[in-house]
């Protein structure tokens, strides 16, 4: 690794992304994995606080890989590597947890939301779930992490954990800080535009998938719900068109202002024909080329395989601090 600050961020592989996910976070990659030392993991050990389908997961997990590399994340450049595939992060999780409070963990709001969803499945694993992701940003002296509003809560853990430990048992982390991409948009759903996109959505022409062909995005868009005046413009009382508008200035790469003159008199079809054809040409690509990715899975492995290596030696060099830090003995090796 270079003189460039340490950058983390996790994805768990659960299901199709959407051009939410798209705009937060996948974009953003290409260009920081140029301007710090990226660090991407699949989340996949996170995954296991829900109940999964072993094989769904593991497709999931493959999709994502591609996904990554299809958005322009370069293996050279970048560590890109599945959570599992690097024992450190359960390891230090559990150093970890001798210094967390159950208080401070049972308060979580991601963990009282999940709980009240999954009431049948209320597991250790939910509570836990954030001390795993501090020790996921912890292990590799991490500096910054792209977050969205819903994990920061967890950061603040991870700043805190890392905290208690040095002052415990002397500088061993760095202290994380929090990475808020410029676009700062919230994508909404197609359907009802006072709503974030979700991809559990149930209905199918509420979001955009990354895996939505050119036709399947147009149709939605042409499907989506506008106002009830032909005003094209960004207003308070104007949901459905301020979302397509954002949609269409982050797609096109225009300011939400030309978006608008671009628009001025037209009619809400060709508007949103337009806007699913600016989306369209971002997605569609990128789906190509994940498709043609996912058609060889050695090459995928072979890339998980020599970032988890990549990761490891990474994370072994800070587990090996905490655990001399802690007092167990070192294994003689040989």
């Amino acid at each position: 690794m270079d003189d460039k600050k340490i950058l983390f961020s996790a994805i768990q592989p659960s299901g199709i992304l959407t051009i939410g996910n798209y705009l937060g976070a996948l974009r953003n990659f290409k260009k920081l994995q140029d301007d710090y030392n990226g660090i991407f993991s699949l989340a996949d050990l996170h995954t296991l606080t829900v109940k999964q389908d072993p094989q769904v997961l593991r497709k999931n997990t493959y999709e994502l890989a591609a996904l990554y590399l299809a958005c322009g994340i370069d293996p050279e450049k970048s560590i890109l590597f599945a959570q599992s595939h690097v024992p450190a992060h359960t390891e230090l999780a559990w150093v970890l947890n001798t210094i967390a409070y159950p208080g401070e963990l049972s308060r979580m709001t991601q963990f009282k939301d999940k709980s009240k969803k999954h009431e049948d499945n209320i597991n250790m694993g939910l509570m836990d779930y954030p001390v795993l992701m501090a020790a996921d940003i912890l292990l590799y002296q991490t500096e910054l992490v792209p977050i969205g509003a819903d994990q920061k809560q967890h950061l603040e853990l991870a700043r805190d954990l890392a905290i208690r430990f040095n002052n415990r048992f002397g500088e061993t982390f760095k202290v994380p800080e929090g990475y808020i991409g410029k676009t700062g948009a919230r994508v909404m759903s197609l359907a009802e535009p006072e709503r974030k996109m979700s991809k559990s959505d149930a209905n199918l022409n509420a979001f955009i998938s990354m895996d939505d062909d050119t036709d399947t995005i147009i149709r939605k868009f042409k499907r989506a719900v506008t106002d009830s005046d032909n005003k094209i413009i960004c207003a308070p009382d104007k949901p459905g068109i301020t979302n397509l508008l954002t949609i269409y200035s982050l797609f096109a790469s225009v300011s939400i202002e030309d978006a608008e003159k671009e628009f001025e008199g037209k009619g809400y079809g060709d508007f949103k024909l337009k806007v699913g054809e600016a989306v369209a040409s971002v997605i569609d690509p990128i789906r190509q080329e994940k498709n043609k990715l996912l058609a060889d899975k050695s090459y995928l492995d072979d890339v998980l395989s020599q970032g988890a290596d990549r990761a490891a030696r990474l994370a072994y060099r800070t587990l090996g601090k905490v655990y001399k830090k802690v007092g167990l003995v070192p294994r003689k090796r040989g």
